[in-house]
């Protein structure tokens, strides 16, 4: 397995997203409600406000843009150049918004429930 995608189990647009991902990609997907935080190093916080990306040796090493992008590296074509065009440098930043600003307005988005609310 090339990693783990851990994502907002509660949040009907990110459930969406990672049933998505399980069609597409070839990593696992597990909701952040059925892992131990402490052990990953994370917090609630950072569970609930943004995707988090375990590498296959157990660390988490990414989170909101750039754990997409390692999930979407896991897909096949165009999936996956998507993927690599997220890691340029140039794009990063760019992404990196992006994410932020669909993160808060996801309960605004299709399959959003109110727990897609963060504080």
């Amino acid at each position: 397995m090339a990693g783990t995608c851990i994502y907002d189990g509660d949040c009907g647009f990110c459930t969406q997203s990672a049933q998505w991902l399980e069609r597409h990609g070839s990593c696992a997907i597990v909701p952040w409600q059925a892992l131990d935080l402490a052990a990953l190093g994370l917090t609630e916080e950072q569970v609930t406000s943004a995707v988090q990306w375990q590498d296959a040796d157990g660390r988490v090493t990414a989170s909101g843009a750039d754990a997409v992008a390692q999930a979407l590296l896991t897909c096949g074509a165009p999936w996956r150049w998507a993927g690599r065009v997220l890691t340029w440098r140039v794009v990063r930043p760019f992404a990196a918004v992006g994410y932020r600003i669909v993160a808060r307005y996801r309960y605004r988005l299709p399959g959003a429930t109110n727990a897609c609310r963060i504080g």
